[in-house]
């Protein structure tokens, strides 16, 4: 019998994970427009695997599907779809917001989940840094119907070995970090891909709410290299701005405005006013003696 699988594929394709425009109907620019095919499979005796991409496109039902749709069949997935938790969906919209009006060629993440699913039809070339572990958080990935294959390239390991040796060919125009959360992992993240971020690149920064990654997003909302474009969550949006790079070889600690704004650094303020009032006592025994 021939039986329906659904399959969700780039507008403008004829087959998954191809940007062929021979489809008709295709809208004409790539703005963010999906189409989910239902591709037949024949599973009669003897016959296994999908049709012939031809004959399995001229037979599909199709249905316009904008980016909204897609990130609904996202948050569709069951809640133990990944065993190390995911990103909220709201979040999910917000990244599509930002891409929306940019020509997303490359982009980069750390981490491996609900978000790559997204970035895998909102990028033409996606670099996923991540670590396969207990949670099999590349596997549910790789295994969805979602996942857009031909636009996603997994480098596996952890991160604070594979970024340093990766050569990033191309500029990015969206980065992810939410690889893992430990200090100073995020920010060793940070190291290897702000040099690659083009201007008006959207840099996002995931689980604020962990202290030492809300000191990063803290540098960030200061920097010059950075605007702020909003907060989801406990998702931090930024900007790449035209500010010249800061040199990744260089110091200059004191060019940076976080810097400039704190330093020097002393003690803080109600330690430093436990120790007058601690002086002020010893002062007033010592006059009483």
């Amino acid at each position: 019998m021939v039986g329906n699988v659904l399959h969700l594929l780039p507008f403008g394709s004829g087959r998954p994970g191809t940007m062929d425009d021979s489809l008709p109907g295709s809208p004409p620019d790539r703005g963010g427009f999906y189409r989910f095919y239902t591709i037949l499979e024949d599973n009669s005796p003897g016959k296994t695997g999908k049709l012939p991409v031809s004959s399995s496109i001229a037979q599909a039902k199709t249905l316009p599907m904008n980016i909204d749709q897609l990130i609904d069949e996202i948050e569709r997935l069951p809640s133990d779809w990944h065993l190390a938790g995911t990103m909220q969906t709201r979040t999910l919209r917000t990244i599509a917001k930002h891409a929306a009006p940019r020509r997303i060629v490359n982009s980069a993440e750390t981490g491996s989940g609900k978000s790559t699913l997204l970035f895998s039809h909102l990028s033409q070339h996606h670099k996923v840094f991540a670590l396969e572990g207990e949670n099999r958080s590349i596997t549910v990935v790789r295994e969805s119907t979602l996942f857009n294959p031909a636009t996603v390239e997994y480098v596996e390991g952890f991160t604070q070995q594979t970024l340093p040796g990766h050569r990033f060919e191309q500029k990015l125009q969206m980065a992810l970090i939410d690889g893992p959360h430990g200090f100073p992992f995020p920010e060793l993240e940070y190291y290897y891909l702000y040099p690659h971020l083009d201007t008006d690149a959207v840099l996002i920064v995931d689980d604020i709410h962990i202290p030492t990654i809300y000191r990063l997003q803290e540098f960030l909302r200061e920097d010059e290299m950075f605007e702020h474009l909003e907060t989801q969550g406990s998702t931090a949006f930024f900007r790449r701005t035209d500010a010249p790079v800061f040199d990744p070889l260089g110091d200059g600690w004191w060019l940076q405005e976080f810097n400039k704004k704190r330093f020097p650094m002393g003690p803080p303020k109600s330690a430093m006013k436990r120790a007058r009032g601690w002086l002020r006592q010893r002062l007033r025994a010592i006059k009483g003696r």
